[in-house]
């Protein structure tokens, strides 16, 4: 088993979208990793913006901790338009988010977390980096079946058979609520942190940025804003029951 002293002479390959929980997952990686780099992908997301966030939020990082800077290696973004274009989705076309008949919202794109795994698995090889952060979570999440934790358990072990390297694929968020994400964030950075991931990150899977709400940028009426802020206000709610309590 690593330690915590060992964990932290390795580096990680963070997959990081720009969204909120990517870019919590970001912060964790860089209170424990020496090395931490970043890959994120464009396979034709009607949120493309998200990818515009990404500088933003690392930059602000490093500026909050020096700690971080030190430890922000270089970012990847992989073009993947063959994924968008097999994808006859919410999230690479046009058309109005929905469930489908098997229950799962037609924002589900097949295999995405699969074939971002490998990609990343790929670069973190070439990297010489050992983990790789994702954020995904069977908690708060719209039932997608490859952010579920036997999911990435079985990637794990694949990418490592296959790579013959031993690779470790870290969720942070796994188990978590998005209230409990906010409290990671504060928890890992403050304030500072949370005003960061308030202000810069992206998750609306519209791409609506036109509209500043209490937490964050949104059309408020897809799922992911309706999580997000579903998880702020409770978020709130406690860090208010605790300061009068």
């Amino acid at each position: 088993m690593t330690s915590p002293t060992d964990q932290r002479r390795e580096g990680a390959l963070v997959l990081f979208s720009g969204g909120q929980d990517s870019a919590t997952c970001l912060a964790w990686a860089l209170e424990r990793f020496h090395r931490v780099e970043t890959i994120g992908f464009d396979y034709g997301q009607r949120h493309r913006v998200e990818l515009t966030c990404r500088d933003t939020l690392r930059d602000g990082m490093a500026q909050l901790n020096p700690l971080w800077a030190a430890r922000l290696g270089p970012d990847h973004c992989l073009p993947l338009a063959t994924l968008g274009a097999v994808s006859d989705t919410a999230l690479t076309r046009e058309v109005d988010i929905a469930f489908a008949s098997d229950g799962l919202p037609n924002t589900f794109v097949p295999g995405r977390n699969l074939v971002f795994l490998t990609f990343a698995a790929a670069v973190a090889y070439r990297r010489g980096l050992k983990h790789l952060v994702g954020g995904m979570c069977e908690t708060d999440y719209s039932g997608y079946p490859d952010c579920r934790d036997d999911t990435i358990k079985a990637m794990q072990v694949a990418l490592s058979l296959g790579l013959d390297r031993r690779l470790v694929v870290d969720t942070p968020l796994m188990w978590l609520d998005k209230a409990a994400t906010w409290r990671m964030g504060e928890a890992l950075g403050g304030l500072p942190l949370v005003e960061l991931i308030l202000e810069a990150s992206h998750s609306c899977y519209q791409g609506d940025r036109s509209k500043r709400h209490p937490w964050g940028y949104g059309c408020g009426e897809c799922p992911a804003c309706e999580l997000r802020a579903k998880g702020f206000w409770q978020y709130r709610d406690t860090a208010y029951v605790a300061e009068t309590t």
